[in-house]
């Protein structure tokens, strides 16, 4: 499995930006309401960070030498998807709110209230969580290089998944 590349979590994010910062333009010009996630959807991105941390520990834990029982290679295999996901995901929202937030600050002279604005924000701050902790969760999924056969052995490479 291939790691995470920054050029594509930002051309996600970026798309999702432009994607976002349209179809909030045509939403609220045509009378409909800003096309963003509630409040109330940091909960479930809490919730997901902390699946994802929990299952990373445990695959770092035995990576560091706690292998008083073996890793399940279908979790830890798991466990990287996971973050891989969350990472996209993340990305995906940040931007598509970035871009709502781009859309209503032309609106702020109009608006008598801001809390377009700081709902934008907090869901882009989710968002740059949820890439951070995708990021160091598959860091924690790497195999360390193997010192006893020396560099370039059979088997294993370094940044190899465990």
């Amino acid at each position: 499995m291939s790691t995470l590349r920054f050029r594509w979590l930002a051309l996600v994010g970026l798309l999702a930006g432009i994607i976002g910062w349209v179809v909030n333009l045509l939403a609220t010009r045509n009378g409909f309401g800003t096309p963003a996630l509630p409040l109330t959807s940091l909960v479930t991105t809490a919730v997901i960070l902390g699946i994802t941390l929990v299952f990373g520990r445990r695959v770092l834990r035995w990576r560091n030498g706690k292998r008083d029982r073996a890793l399940d290679p279908i979790l830890a295999t798991r466990t990287l998807v996971l973050a891989q996901a969350c990472a996209y995901a993340g990305a995906l929202s940040m931007g598509w709110h970035a871009g709502i937030f781009v859309d209503q600050l032309t609106l702020l002279p109009v608006r008598s209230t801001l809390a377009p604005l700081w709902g934008s924000v907090a869901l882009m701050v989710g968002g740059i969580l949820m890439v951070m902790v995708g990021l160091v969760v598959e860091s924690f999924c790497r195999l360390p290089p193997d010192d006893d056969d020396g560099p370039g052995a059979a088997g294993h490479s370094e940044g190899e998944y465990a």
